[in-house]
């Protein structure tokens, strides 16, 4: 036969709650810190993960671009066919030049 001590339950009930309110504490506190740590954070102007991983892919696409003009340049040099400023399809051939329209008089 169990005897129930009031005492003790009482003070069980009382821990249980204290431990609750402790952990409703604790997450405020976390929810505060981690709230005051992304505003003092984006005082410094620093860029996301999507924005960064936009940008190097931007930078490589230029890389790449940049690579195969070189190569289309060397290829150029190669057949002695350098393209002048008239040269507008790159044949290595000069293109007539686009007629100037003669400047109205004032």
């Amino acid at each position: 036969m169990q005897s129930e001590n009031r005492l003790f339950e009482d003070f069980v009930k009382m821990m249980n709650g204290f431990a609750g309110t402790m952990a409703g504490m604790g997450r405020e506190a976390e929810a505060g810190a981690r709230e005051k740590f992304k505003s003092w954070i984006g005082g410094f102007d620093f860029v996301s993960r999507d924005e960064f991983e936009a940008v190097k892919a931007m930078a490589a696409a230029a890389r790449d671009e940049v690579a195969a003009l070189r190569a289309e340049l060397a290829a150029q040099k190669d057949k002695g066919a350098m393209p002048t400023a008239y040269d507008t399809d790159g044949d290595g051939t000069e293109d007539a030049p686009a007629a100037k329209k003669p400047r109205a008089k004032k």
